[in-house]
């Protein structure tokens, strides 16, 4: 029997493995940072036997309040996965499981790996309509992906869709392949309105370095990148300070920050209530373009999300308030759970990459509703 983690977004650190029935685990902290939570790991040399995997210290993770009613996904090849009995007490995260296989993969969510990301972009940069750019490189000297799909002239209104600040949050990344394919399906009628009418810019992956690390909020540098918009160091937030940039060459009219919430099981929006001489109409867009999603696919909540910041006191380091005030824009971030959703669950899966590529379609659907007030 053997542990392993030294592959694409791998983190665990092994106490003792001599026993399938007590095998003791740890997460290793994001680098320069005492943020952990994210975890992937492969178990092989265990079919057929009764394994408890038992995560030490949990309770010491960034959002202890994740653990509650969460379940491990597991998979056999990588691609399928599916939720594994999971037990959290006495600061101790426990999976128990019997592998019907001598290889099973554990996760915090089904990751989405570098190798897929880069499929991504190059698939999608054969289209006709799509430009790739590399503005700027990460902290381990890695390219930053930017996506331009549509003829930019004059006129048209500008989306900007980024997703993976926090890298071990892999449904944005999934949400946001949804929204490339159907973008890129020459067949919906849908999008080939907003293409007519709009240019977006896609960000799929902000921050490679810590997705490929296994951090679950940091870049390489032990950076939370979605509190430095305010004012991007080069050196040590290069992934910020190059697309900021670049949003400011480019202009912006509506901007969606994808994310992925450990504690809430809903998926929600939250906005810009706290900035600086707040516009109401554009707020008032926002709270639309929450409603004709929730319209559009049922897994989309309004009622539940994160406390609104009174006025004037929005953090203007998060990318939400930054881009909402300095572009006088419609802002937020789409937050998706780890665990599944309470009012629409699905037993075997929670929330799943599926759902979450089925939710960026559902995206496009509220857009167009709202593009009239961008």
């Amino acid at each position: 029997m053997k542990i392993s983690s030294n592959f694409d977004s791998g983190n665990i650190n092994i106490l003792d493995a001599s026993s399938p029935g007590n095998i003791r685990l740890s997460i290793n902290k994001d680098n320069n940072s005492d943020f952990y939570q994210w975890f992937h790991f492969r178990l092989t040399g265990a079919k057929g036997q009764l394994c408890a995997l038992n995560i030490e210290g949990a309770d010491g993770a960034a959002y202890p309040g994740g653990w509650e009613n969460y379940q491990v996904v597991a998979s056999y090849d990588h691609e399928t996965w599916f939720r594994v009995s999971t037990v959290y007490k006495n600061s101790t995260l426990t999976i128990q499981h019997v592998p019907e296989t001598d290889s099973v993969y554990y996760a915090y969510f089904a990751p989405y790996s570098y190798d897929r990301h880069q499929e991504l972009v190059s698939t999608a940069a054969m289209h006709e309509r799509v430009k790739l750019d590399v503005i700027g490189e990460s902290c381990d000297g890695r390219d930053l992906d930017l996506l331009t799909i549509g003829e930019e002239r004059e006129g048209k209104k500008k989306i900007w869709i980024i997703a993976r600040q926090h890298p071990g949050e892999s449904m944005a990344e999934w949400m946001v392949e949804g929204i490339l394919n159907r973008l890129l399906d020459d067949d919906d009628a849908l999008s080939r309105e907003l293409l007519n009418n709009c240019v977006f810019y896609i960000m799929p992956n902000v921050n490679p370095d810590g997705s490929i690390r296994g951090h679950l909020r940091c870049n390489a540098k032990g950076q939370n990148l979605n509190r430095d918009w305010d004012d991007p160091d080069p050196e040590i937030s290069p992934e910020i300070f190059h697309l900021r940039n670049k949003m400011d060459e480019k202009g912006l009219d509506f901007s969606l920050d994808c994310h992925g919430d450990e504690a809430l099981p809903y998926n929600f929006i939250a906005c810009f209530e706290g900035v600086p001489d707040l516009n109401q109409y554009n707020l008032d867009t926002a709270y639309m373009f929450g409603r004709e999603l929730e319209r559009a696919n049922p897994d989309f909540q309004n009622g539940k999300g994160y406390s609104k910041s009174a006025p004037g006191t929005g953090n203007l380091g998060m990318s939400t308030n930054q881009i909402a005030h300095r572009f006088n824009a419609v802002s937020m971030t789409l937050e998706m759970p780890f665990k599944d959703t309470v009012d629409s669950p699905n037993p075997e899966t929670g929330w799943s990459p599926e759902r979450s590529i089925k939710l960026g379609y559902s995206t496009l659907d509220a857009l167009s509703a709202i593009l009239e007030r961008l």
